[in-house]
């Protein structure tokens, strides 16, 4: 399968590396790459001769979170078409989540938003240790709805709260406390921390790695279709507010939105 916001490309040993390419755009989430990364967990991840999956982004950033145009869209759709991009985007993830292949998350540059739910969803991730992470919805008059299932299973409600609300950026470090990513290391180092996540599925049963992890998904939190439809509802009432407008206006025309402290002098 031919993507065009995906560079898919599968070793000799089965290991294929995804690489999220919207360069320009920061790997933003738009509609076609959801939809993309949807397909690919349902065929590439459910295919037993694949034996492990990197997730990666080409250039400078892992994954920005969403596209900012896919979100002004639903400020004007009706509250039917909101539903389903919502949707659109919570189906992604649970692809990702479910898949019987193993997912480890090769972050670099900035992991964002959405981009912090991807990192979740990964069984592991490796950081470069200049990484940033953030769930910055709120500044926008948004809220981390369709990720918040996955965040909160990796992260516990305890760490969540320091950072759900208020937007703040973190470093790598802060993001390993917080077991988003499993280390960080150097940027040079990078893939050998890949390579050294990916060299033990090489030998173990493929199924039984399939079954394991679909145990271990059972015995976590449950994420089924009740509670991801609850957040895609949470996700549509926030879009239909007055905040989510201004928000994603002054975002897109890079003014202050209000809420913004106002600096003396």
């Amino acid at each position: 399968m031919t993507y065009e916001t995906l560079d898919v490309t599968t070793d000799a040993r089965g290991v294929a590396t995804v690489a999220m390419n919207r360069p320009d755009k920061r790997n933003a989430l738009s509609a076609q790459m959801m939809d993309e990364l949807t397909h690919m967990a349902q065929t590439l991840g459910a295919d037993a001769a694949t034996r492990a999956i990197i997730l990666t982004g080409h250039g400078k950033v892992f994954c920005a979170g969403g596209d900012l145009d896919w979100m002004k869209q639903q400020i004007k759709a009706d509250r039917a078409d909101r539903m389903a991009e919502a949707g659109r985007i919570a189906d992604m993830l649970q692809a990702l989540n479910t898949m019987p292949t193993p997912l480890i998350g090769r972050i670099h540059g900035a992991a964002l938003g959405g981009g912090v739910g991807i990192a979740c969803v990964c069984d592991v991730a490796i950081a470069d240790t200049d990484a940033k992470f953030g769930l910055t919805e709120t500044r926008l008059g948004l809220i981390p709805a369709t990720i918040g299932p996955y965040v909160i299973a990796r992260m516990g409600e305890g760490f969540a709260r320091r950072v759900f609300m208020s937007s703040r950026v973190f470093d790598a470090a802060e993001a390993q406390t917080f077991g988003i990513i499993a280390r960080h290391v150097a940027h040079a180092d990078l893939d050998a921390a890949i390579e050294a996540e990916v060299a033990p599925y090489l030998n173990v049963a493929p199924n039984a790695v399939g079954a394991a992890k679909a145990l271990a998904r059972s015995l976590g939190p449950t994420i089924d279709r009740d509670e991801i439809d609850k957040t895609i509802e949470r996700l549509v009432n926030i879009w239909e507010g007055e905040e989510a407008s201004h928000g994603l206006d002054a975002f897109l025309t890079k003014t202050p939105p209000r809420w913004a402290a106002k600096l003396d002098g």
